[in-house]
């Protein structure tokens, strides 16, 4: 009897203990590394120190591949993906261990480690994407990037390892095939965003895009304003949120503003004096010898620069 009830048990927990909490510890880092990346795009974070260097990690992710979604008011960083990823992977990880599920606990086993096996076979797949991209085409080092690659494959490992998985056949073949359409998807993707095919708006190496939106005259009053003020934006030709920012003053407006290229590779570039000044994240203002990162409503900028004129942005 006390044999039967024992294997009984041990059928009933598929894989090991260990391993789901080592996954679910990883899991937590990623929650975080991603999490802190997420704030601190979307203002809500201020810049974060990035082992290495801030510069590396400034052009990583905020080059191109860095944002999944770009609106006119908001954007999607593509580390909030892998933050909704790294949170799948600690729910599936830690859900068969909480009480008051003893019930469902063979099948919920069963089918979370399929969901952390299959979801750390994408996760890994596309990390290694995301590394090519950085030494290839980005040509800057990240050491968050290189963190949750390593993250992406330790859990790959211990789903494998910890998953006590019977039919390692169907194991290779699911996981071949899933890493296969993530790869061609993140493939695809990766060319589609690339800044240097052909239709892309940079028009030269080195070079910002050029700006499309027209502007009225109290933005062009702003602008003056700024500049007149001794106020200077610091800026690099490969960020998408500078390019954003100047969107929002427009064409003329923007031709206006005081702004220094900080890219070493950017055209008439001040890269010692952006380093003097540390800039770490851009685009980066400059007003009243305070710096003020991340892109700023014209609004807020009208109002830092204690601006009084007509203010219909």
């Amino acid at each position: 009897m006390g044999s039967s009830r024992l294997i009984s048990r041990r059928r009933q927990d598929q894989g090991f203990k260990w391993a789901r909490i080592s996954m679910a510890v990883l899991a937590t880092i990623g929650v975080i590394d991603t999490g802190s990346i997420t704030l601190s795009r979307w203002g809500w974070l201020g810049a974060i120190a990035c082992p290495g260097g801030s510069e590396g990690c400034d052009k990583v992710l905020n080059s191109a591949w860095g944002t999944l979604v770009q609106g006119e008011n908001f954007s999607v960083p593509l580390s909030f993906v892998g933050l909704i990823a790294y949170l799948g992977v600690l729910i599936m990880a830690i859900a068969p261990l909480l009480p008051g599920l003893s019930e469902n606990k063979t099948e919920l086993s069963r089918r979370t480690w399929w969901g952390l096996f299959l979801a750390s076979c994408g996760m890994s797949v596309f990390s290694l994407i995301l590394i090519g991209l950085m030494l290839i085409k980005i040509n800057a080092l990240c050491f968050f990037c290189f963190l949750s690659a390593f993250i992406s494959l330790s859990l790959l490992i211990l789903s494998i390892i910890g998953g006590a998985w019977e039919d390692s056949g169907k194991l290779i073949f699911r996981g071949f095939l899933f890493s296969l359409i993530v790869l061609l998807a993140g493939l695809i993707w990766a060319s589609t965003v690339d800044p240097n095919r052909k239709d892309s708006f940079s028009e030269s190496q080195g070079s910002a895009p050029v700006v499309q939106s027209v502007s009225n005259q109290d933005k062009i009053n702003l602008a003056e304003y700024l500049t007149n003020s001794g106020i200077v934006q610091y800026s690099a030709y490969w960020c998408p949120h500078c390019h954003e920012q100047k969107e929002m003053f427009g064409k003329a407006a923007a031709a206006k503003l005081n702004i220094i290229e900080c890219a070493i590779d950017g055209q008439n570039n001040q890269h010692a004096l952006c380093q003097s000044k540390g800039i770490e994240g851009f685009p980066s203002w400059e007003i009243n010898g305070e710096i003020y990162s991340g892109v700023r409503s014209l609004n807020e900028l009208a109002k830092l620069s204690k601006y009084e004129g007509p203010k219909n942005f």
